[in-house]
């Protein structure tokens, strides 16, 4: 009863009038535009309660509260000292935060939320020893907000949802039951020669793709190949020369093989890295050439569908002996694929439709590999049969399990099987419901197997599986833990310190922290962070206009490696335990030998990422200036200061700009080069009420003007019109010819009256205020952590979390282990 008094009785006072500070205050300063059925913005303060027990009305004082701290009400103009502002501030600050700290008491900080598709699929890979199940495309797409999904209140659960989820449910566990009394018998098959391509010619010309034989085409005489004789299709000598990379229309994989199950393959391959010249010569080349594969299905070009790299990146040169490993479904077969060289497209030529042109040499030769011949064996098999996944399900039973007491082993195999599903103890009535579902399926004759897996199923779709719960135990904790930092089920280590009850010790929690993030399972949490609080998973929604900018399209090698840029920098700051400042400045970024030509640094001779000291003075360094933030933020054929600015402050430093009006149209590029963005800026952002909410994030964005749309340094703009005229043929074999238009002005000033003359000195003045970095990193950590949102009543504790790592510098890790630490994560009042 005290309890429940402590917590009800100061609900009653708020729903009483304001504080007389804040009615009077309120009254003079602002009913004159809030007051009425015509009150600006639809905030009538005549008739606004001040009931904070109800979650709107909360919810607009807060709004109230957080404007006129900004103080961005009122407006410039209206007469408001610093005593009247302190005054409202003063009085609603606490009466909000013990409203909040009463709600969040008695219905909890959040409510508790369904795994999303990425933890539900990493969550069965786990539990079913199925490292490569892929499962998540079978399931909705999860809806987001406060940039995540993960949030509570967007993961709902709809009948369709759960018909979704028990079918993946049912593929995974059929694909972990062992159906044979042996696993598939490993193949090799191994070509050479004429047969480690589909045809005799690729698309994109003689130049594309060719064969070798003493380092002289073979068969090139003409663009339509003559029939081979006998002794050419058996030469052991000869050689496949490949000179493209990937793009539609292509199909580069050696004929005759498709996987005969699914599973791992060995692959081992003779190959040399190669100059061609002209008359189709080649040479040995000097430096390698990076290669990957791709998994996709043995068809002609392109229309394969389910494509993905696997086996990771060969640098290939010097001829011998490469070998990788790669994971392939049934009737699968492995596509070559060189990152970096042309891609030729068709209707090269206007004159001549449907032709192809390779695009001229470089000066040394045209860079391609030469292989000789491929050797493909699998799948491997597992270190035992029954494999792993199997044991889960029947323990030691072998493949197509029967039983002699079939409700006895049944029983006992659900429960051995909930005991490793469940994330935490599960009650013995809730286990009878499943029991008892396993046993009427059994009664009808169903089959052993069949019958449990239908209580597997069942389990894997119910509440006890799919949900997270508010940590009321170590248990909670420990899947709060794991599923932030390895997007997954807590790992036997962290469930036998839950059972001991041991995770609320701060030394321990601590210690699992540094385990987690030290884990391989850390990249899931760097991959899934980034993909959603940085956009990285729409990386490649906008193609680069080829108008504009034909050095960029179809180069998925760059792309490829900005994305890497970004993950590694990011996963970086939080291993090395980096400050805050540096997510908008550093002297150092990560390059490989793409971004080290992209970023102009010197070269770089590994296609594996490294870390690369900055020279004093440039532009580059933090995530602002990577060339991922940069091609997100644009549209593919131009900049976008507004975009750029309040993507920015949104995402970067946490003070994301109001919507735009209803009606008002977006800022449209001038590809003629006649007006710079700054003139149309102006033209915009004429209206008073345009220009100051543009003033907040415009700037920021000008300061960014320097980097093209993929991040390039660039001092003109690009037009088709205005300017000097640059023409030429691009990588794809097309001509190409635009104008570099009028000069870049990067300077610019902020809201706040701060100027600056160019990126340097605005990165320079976000950096100074490393505390609101950090708490903006705190924001977006308790959001994917929690599922829930900073409330009001936890602005206090984010406010001491930063009090304490700002005694060294707002490092990230620390800010990421004060949180964890924090009554935010861990519950309790």
């Amino acid at each position: 009863m005290p309890v429940l008094t402590a917590i009800l009785l100061p609900l009653a006072a708020f729903a009483a009038p304001p504080p007389v500070p804040v009615e009077s205050s309120l009254t003079k300063h602002c009913s004159g535009c809030h007051s009425g059925a015509g009150a600006k913005n639809g905030l009538d303060l005549s008739s606004l309660q001040f009931n904070l027990a109800d979650r709107a009305t909360r919810e607009r004082w807060v709004r109230i509260h957080d404007r006129v701290e900004k103080q961005e009400m009122p407006p410039k103009g209206v007469p408001f000292d610093a005593r009247s502002r302190a005054a409202i501030l003063d009085h609603l600050r606490p009466a909000l935060d013990s409203a909040d700290r009463a709600d969040a008491a008695r219905n909890g900080r959040g409510p508790l939320r369904r795994l999303n598709r990425d933890e539900y699929e990493q969550n069965l890979r786990d539990l079913l020893a199925l490292p490569h199940l892929d499962i998540r495309d079978m399931l909705p797409e999860d809806r987001e907000a406060y940039h995540f999904n993960k949030v509570s209140e967007t993961l709902d659960m709809s009948r369709v949802q759960l018909a979704a989820y028990l079918d993946a449910a049912e593929a995974a566990l059929r694909q972990a039951m062992a159906t044979t009394a042996a696993p598939p018998p490993v193949t090799t098959f191994r070509t050479n020669g004429f047969r480690l391509f589909p045809g005799l010619r690729s698309t994109g010309g003689i130049e594309s793709m060719f064969f070798i034989k003493d380092n002289k085409g073979v068969n090139v005489e003409r663009e339509y190949a003559r029939p081979l004789t006998p002794e050419l299709e058996k030469d052991q000598e000869i050689e496949m020369g490949l000179f493209r990379s990937p793009g539609w229309p292509y199909g580069a994989f050696p004929r005759g093989f498709a996987a005969p199950h699914a599973g791992r393959y060995r692959v081992r391959f003779q190959a040399r890295a190669v100059l061609q010249h002209g008359g189709y010569r080649v040479s040995q080349a000097k430096s390698y050439v990076p290669m990957t594969f791709r998994s996709r299905r043995p068809t002609n070009h392109d229309i394969a569908e389910d494509v993905k790299l696997t086996g990771g990146i060969q640098e290939i040169l010097e001829p011998r002996v490469y070998e990788t490993t790669v994971l392939l479904a049934k009737g699968q077969t492995i596509e070559y694929g060189l990152l970096g060289n042309p891609v030729p497209q068709v209707d090269a030529i206007p004159s001549k439709p449907g032709s192809y042109r390779f695009p001229p040499f470089p000066a040394e030769g045209q860079p391609g590999i030469a292989m000789k011949w491929i050797e493909i064996e699998g799948p491997l098999p597992p270190e035992a049969w029954p494999p792993a996944s199997h044991r889960v399900l029947f323990d030691e039973m072998g493949p197509s399990p029967v039983s002699t007491d079939p409700k006895r082993d049944a029983s006992k195999l659900l429960r051995r099987f909930i005991a490793l599903a469940a994330r935490g103890p599960v009650p013995d009535e809730a286990i009878g419901k499943f029991e008892r579902l396993v046993h009427a399926r059994l009664d009808k004759n169903q089959p052993f197997a069949e019958a449990l897996l239908e209580g597997y199923q069942a389990f894997l779709c119910s509440g006890l599986f799919l949900y997270l719960h508010e940590p009321v135990d170590d248990f909670a904790i420990a899947q709060r833990l794991s599923h932030f930092l390895a997007n997954t089920r807590p790992d036997a280590a962290l469930l036998q310190l839950a059972r001991g009850r041991r995770l609320r010790d701060a030394a321990v929690l601590r210690s699992e922290t540094s385990r987690l993030i030290a884990s391989e399972g850390f990249d899931r949490f760097v991959k899934s962070f980034t993909d959603y609080w940085l956009n990285l998973r729409h990386l490649r929604r906008d193609d680069p206009d080829k108008r504009l900018y034909p050095e960029y399209p179809l180069d998925e090698y760059l792309v490829d490696s900005m994305e890497r840029e970004t993950r590694t920098y990011f996963a970086t700051m939080i291993r090395e335990n980096l400050p805050a400042r540096m997510l908008v400045d550093s002297d150092f970024v990560f390059a490989n030998d793409r971004l080290s030509r992209h970023y102009d640094l010197s070269p770089v001779t590994t296609t594996t990422l490294q870390r690369v000291k900055l020279p004093a003075g440039s532009p580059l360094g933090g995530m602002l200036t990577q060339g991922a933030i940069l091609k997100l933020t644009a549209n593919g054929t131009s900049t976008s200061p507004v975009l750029r600015g309040a993507w920015i402050m949104d995402r970067i430093i946490g003070e994301p700009p109001p919507p735009p009006p209803p009606g008002v149209p977006a800022v449209e590029p001038d590809i003629r080069g006649a007006k710079t963005i700054r003139e149309q800026l102006a033209l915009h952002t004429k209206s008073a009420a345009c220009a100051s909410c543009h003033a907040k994030f415009d700037p920021v964005g000008l300061a960014l003007e320097n980097f093209d749309i993929l991040g390039k340094w660039r001092t003109r703009y690009r037009g088709l019109a205005e300017g000097d005229r640059i023409s030429g043929i691009d990588h794809t074999g097309h001509d190409y010819s635009y104008t570099l238009a009028g000069a870049i002005d990067a300077s610019g000033t902020l809201a706040d009256g701060r100027m600056f003359r160019d990126v340097r000195e605005l990165k320079a003045l976000f950096a100074g205020n490393a505390r609101q970095l950090a708490r903006n990193m705190l924001h977006q950590f308790a959001v994917y952590a929690t599922g829930t949102p900073i409330r009001f009543s936890d602005r206090g504790d984010i406010e001491k979390i930063l009090d304490t790592c700002s005694k060294n510098h707002y490092r990230v890790r620390d800010l990421m282990d004060g949180l964890i630490q924090s009554r935010i994560f861990l519950g309790g009042q």
